[in-house]
């Protein structure tokens, strides 16, 4: 007889999973299972991906603790197609089978085989036109003429060379410009780059390129 668990879940702590155990233990008889694990999320969304039942079950998954995995629905295991692609996806990669008593399907057979591969086209499928509306969205905001993504700051560059001029650290100028202190200091350095190039400074920024960076 095959090694076999139960996952048994219910949205709120008002309602019962004993109708689904029922139901389950009945299909396992019938088909000449032996239960010897059962898993329970009671009151628990089914659109969280972490749960203790669920995580338990597939910790046990891993040990190789059952061979065949009942839920009295798909929804029960997995709320968002995607999810349920990955934890089925996974049972089959540990040689489980997946036996869902409300759709009739069942992994172990070819049928049920293909169906969860239609369903992973359809979902690879629906992720490929997301994105494709999202680029096509870009595309249409740039030719509006519209900005994509973050706003540039707005910082005066010659401010904060004048003030570590005056002898600011970067992190008093990082306070008084708004800014990061990494990015005063990239400031300073690329000003400094540009003048030992040789490249005609302003004076407030000739004396900064010669004055040692400052620790503080």
């Amino acid at each position: 007889m095959k090694r076999t668990a139960l996952y048994l879940r219910v949205s709120t702590l008002e309602q019962n999973p004993t109708n689904q155990r029922l139901d389950l233990q009945q299909m396992a008889a019938q088909r000449g299972l032996e239960i010897t694990e059962i898993y329970t999320d009671h009151g628990v969304s089914g659109a969280r991906a972490k749960r203790p039942g669920l995580d338990q079950l597939l910790a046990d998954a891993r040990r190789g603790k059952f061979d065949v995995l009942l839920v009295w629905a798909c929804d029960r295991l997995a709320r968002s197609t995607r999810h349920f692609l990955e934890v089925v996806d996974e049972l089959n990669r540990l040689n489980i089978e997946f036996v869902s008593f409300r759709e009739n399907l069942d992994t172990g057979g070819p049928l049920g085989r293909a169906v969860v591969v239609i369903i992973s086209a359809i979902a690879e499928l629906e992720r490929n036109l997301i994105i494709e509306r999202v680029r096509a969205g870009m595309r249409r905001a740039k030719l509006e003429g519209r900005h994509i993504g973050r706003r540039p700051l707005d910082v005066d560059r010659a401010a904060i060379l004048r003030d570590r001029a005056r002898g600011l650290s970067l992190t008093e100028i990082a306070r008084l410009h708004r800014i990061s202190r990494a990015l005063a200091s990239r400031y300073i350095k690329d000003a400094q780059a540009t003048s030992h190039k040789g490249v005609l400074q302003p004076p407030h920024q000739v004396i900064e390129s010669m004055e040692p960076e400052s620790t503080v």
